[in-house]
């Protein structure tokens, strides 16, 4: 029961793409998902949810739950009700046993909201859903913890993965007179980040020819920072990324970006490109520093890694390199889609 169809990032890399190895593995997999791409696509443009669709998806899940009487495992993304009582769950699950599958700080959203009524009523509800879970599938180290002080049962950590081989044949558009291309890859939630950047890219921008080529939903728009936009595609993404000189992922030292699994920094290096991270949650573990990319923590530090890279062509070569191999060892989809089929076949005992 994945949150969402396969626009939805986490959905699809996380439940949709490693449905092959599930199916080899000899499981048989129905998929129901709460929000639809239109659901998403309103989102992205900034646009309010509509009353009514939201209505029917609650329905919607509520018969799935009811219609799976017969299955002997539902594999959840973070909740099956948003926004809904964990008892109010369990009692949907009819006993069943039930994975959870997290791939950023979610419960946060519930502990940490403004309104009392709501971290009264929701703020321990995954916790809660955690503590009776057959197993608990988690992103990154940050997330492990938290599952284990909620009280998991069983453990699982698997990175998000990225399917490398999708990237293996993507062509670099010829080079142009933007110079140095600083890629970026993301949704508007995350969009955020950069602009911590904007400062610094702009003082790179105004010392020697600079892009910020963003694949996303809608431009950035930095001022002083020349941008090409290329509207995100599944397709395309991985041509996009082949265009680009360096990848970067900034975040800043909050409890919610320590749960961020860093699956941008993965892409950037499947595509072959050298890294710039903060050093904050996963990044820390993806990004050795001087080895497999770049770390920045402060404007002078964003400036100082990114000039470096613009500079000195073989650095940037080295850290690609090294980028790709460690993707390849511990972060491949075909890595990856197996290590999870066992796990859940193993807990469904098919």
């Amino acid at each position: 029961m994945p949150r969402y169809d396969r626009l939805g990032a986490s959905s699809r890399l996380r439940f949709f793409d490693p449905l092959p190895h599930l199916v080899a593995a000899g499981l048989d997999v129905s998929t129901a998902p709460f929000f639809d791409d239109d659901y998403l696509r309103r989102l992205y443009a900034g646009q309010p949810a509509k009353g009514w669709p939201l209505a029917g998806r609650y329905r919607r899940r509520i018969a799935a739950l009811r219609a799976a009487g017969r299955t002997d495992l539902l594999w959840i993304e973070k909740e099956a009700l948003p926004w809904l009582p964990a008892g109010a769950e369990r009692l949907l699950f009819g006993g069943r046993p039930y994975v959870l599958d997290f791939d950023d700080a979610w419960h946060l959203r519930y502990a940490g909201h403004r309104l009392a009524p709501v971290r009264g009523l929701l703020g321990d509800k995954l916790e809660r859903l955690v503590a009776g879970a057959a197993l608990t599938v988690v992103a990154n180290e940050a997330l492990a913890a938290w599952a284990e002080g909620a009280g998991a049962r069983r453990l699982l950590r698997l990175p998000t993965p990225v399917d490398l081989a999708r990237y293996q044949a993507a062509p670099a558009p010829e080079r142009t007179a933007a110079g140095f291309r600083v890629g970026w890859i993301g949704t508007p939630s995350s969009a955020r980040y950069l602009a911590a950047l904007a400062e610094p890219l702009a003082a790179l921008a105004a010392s020697g020819p600079l892009t910020l080529v963003t694949v996303a939903s809608r431009p950035i728009a930095r001022p002083g920072v020349p941008e090409e936009f290329i509207p995100w595609s599944e397709t395309g993404e991985a041509e996009a990324l082949a265009g680009i000189d360096v990848g970067i992922m900034p975040l800043p030292h909050t409890p919610f970006a320590q749960g961020k699994s860093g699956f941008k920094l993965l892409q950037y290096m499947a595509a072959g490109k050298a890294v710039v991270a903060s050093p904050v949650g996963e990044n820390r573990r993806i990004v050795a520093d001087g080895v497999t990319g770049l770390w920045a923590d402060s404007p002078e530090g964003w400036v100082q890694a990114l000039e470096a890279l613009r500079t000195d062509l073989d650095l940037r070569n080295r850290l690609a390199a090294a980028g790709r191999d460690l993707v390849a060892r511990e972060y491949d989809l075909a890595v990856l889609g197996p290590r999870l089929a066992a796990a859940l076949a193993q807990v469904a005992r098919v």
